[in-house]
């Protein structure tokens, strides 16, 4: 059995690097990256609306030309807790696709389990990073991913982002 290609996926904010952790290759259609990754902050993080937890795991989707990533979490025993949507540029994946980079612009959605609650997050870190003063055209296209992956939520949609691509298989050389 062949084992499974891991990644660094590594989360920059305002051109630092916020957070870096392991992740294993779910699928690769070269428009989009899974990956499978546990929780990697320390200890629980309680939001009120969801506590990420030890032992959570987070299946998320990275596009090389959409301004967002989809972070489906489950529990460690894999009950869905819901989706938390970052609002990047779209994600940088260097050639030897040794590591997933995802600048956050500070806007986020969160989606529960059921569809339910819908919560825009960090509309006033969003106001207050000057984005739209420094780059108007990333601005623009952070909002406008904001709004449609609010309209997917709120129309029951969200999960038929996430079908995972298939892995790639490598390519084998030509015979001589």
């Amino acid at each position: 059995m062949e084992r499974a290609r891991t990644v660094t996926v590594r989360l920059m904010k305002a051109g630092r690097e916020k957070i870096a952790y392991p992740a294993e290759v779910v699928g690769d259609d070269g428009t989009r990256l899974t990956v499978r990754a546990r929780w990697a902050g320390s200890g629980v993080r309680d939001f009120g609306f969801v506590r990420f937890e030890p032992g959570d795991v987070f299946i998320e989707h990275y596009w090389r030309d959409r301004w967002y990533a989809v972070k489906e979490v489950r529990t460690g025993d894999g009950v869905l807790k819901g989706w938390y949507c970052d609002i990047t540029r779209p994600a940088r994946i260097p050639g030897d696709g040794g590591e997933v980079v995802a600048e956050d612009l500070d806007l986020d959605l969160w989606v529960g389990a059921e569809g339910s609650p819908v919560l825009r997050l960090d509309e006033d870190e969003f106001a207050a990073s000057g984005l739209e003063g420094r780059d108007p055209e990333a601005a623009r296209q952070a909002l406008s991913a904001l709004d449609e992956l609010e309209a997917l939520a709120r129309a029951g949609r969200i999960g038929e982002l996430l079908v995972p691509p298939p892995v790639t298989p490598p390519v084998p050389p030509p015979h001589r």
